[in-house]
């Protein structure tokens, strides 16, 4: 008969199971990518928030982007490495920072979608209705829908936690390298099917709304684009939505080849690996792609570093 620990305040975390050669060649990689991906993340928000020229509807909900690449990463990243030079006994978390950290990764993951659908409708909103862009997409209509991204992923994700702090629990061993809902609730001994469809549900109408949304718009655009004969619409079109497109297919294939991984227990280094990539990649690629596609920001990047060259000659 097997000794179970019911509702054990104290939770184990596995982790990533790394050889002692390269523990410390993996730490200073994740290391490193956490801190370029903030000061990406970082210095592209407050280039935004700073510059008035700026402050259009597009630039302040990449904002959002980067706003939630910086907080879900840094709920994560920073206790992972802490993790990774710890040995696997002392990776203890408390079940209330188990349950805060699951919060937080499915929130953030969630956020991302939501954002990147309401990007989706500004481009729509932009190319195929121009004149009337500033009167659609006015400071009011930005923050309803700022409002509603962020308050229907924290509904959602609120109700997929509630259902899983309900089980008791009599497993202490989290198989990940951080907390998510899917390895909390297997943690309980109950059954779970409330949360497997609830879960399942979640899922579902949320891809169905996120690339529903990104095909609906596409379509439209697509449409716009091969019936006018503007070349200047047509190519903004293309770098604009081409930015877009890729940031959410970069986002779209690193949660498929995730849950792909989840199907394959004999993969479960694989997965861990991915999970973390997950959350690396396409917060460490938005800026990126963005700043190189924004004749805006190389602007003022151009114009910061002029400036510290002419501050430079000054003092010489």
């Amino acid at each position: 008969m097997k000794n179970y620990t019911y509702n054990s305040p104290t939770l184990q975390l596995e982790g990533l199971k790394v050889t002692k050669n390269f523990k410390y060649p993996v730490f200073f990689l994740f290391f490193i990518s956490y801190i370029v991906m903030m000061i990406m993340n970082v210095g592209i928000s407050v280039l935004i928030f700073t510059d008035k020229n700026l402050h259009q509807p597009m630039y302040l909900l990449l904002c959002n982007l980067s706003v939630s690449d910086i907080s879900g990463s840094t709920r994560l990243l920073p206790r992972l490495l802490v993790d990774m030079l710890r040995p696997p006994s002392e990776r203890l978390i408390s079940y209330y920072e188990c349950v805060v950290q699951a919060f937080t990764t499915q929130f953030f993951g969630t956020t991302t979608h939501t954002v990147l659908m309401i990007m989706a409708f500004d481009r729509y909103v932009a190319i195929c209705n121009p004149l009337r862009y500033s009167a659609i997409m006015t400071n009011k209509m930005l923050i309803k829908l700022t409002v509603s991204a962020w308050g229907v992923a924290f509904v959602l994700v609120g109700i997929l936690l509630g259902l899983t702090i309900r089980l008791n629990r009599c497993r202490t061993l989290i198989t990940n390298p951080f907390c998510d809902n899917a390895s909390l609730f297997k943690l309980s001994c109950e059954s779970v099917f409330i949360n497997n469809i609830y879960g399942l549900t979640f899922t579902v109408v949320l891809l169905i709304f996120s690339i529903g949304s990104i095909v609906l718009t596409y379509t439209k655009i697509t449409v716009v684009c091969l019936t006018s004969k503007n070349k200047s619409l047509n190519s903004k079109a293309l770098k604009t939505c081409s930015t877009h497109l890729t940031v959410y297919l970069i986002m779209m294939l690193s949660g498929i080849v995730n849950v792909m991984l989840h199907r394959f227990p004999q993969h479960s280094d694989s997965r861990k690996v991915s999970t973390i990539l997950f959350v690396i990649v396409p917060a460490s690629l938005n800026p990126i792609i963005y700043g190189i596609q924004s004749k805006e920001i190389w602007k003022i990047l151009a114009e910061i570093l002029q400036s510290q060259k002419c501050l430079q000659s000054r003092e010489k």
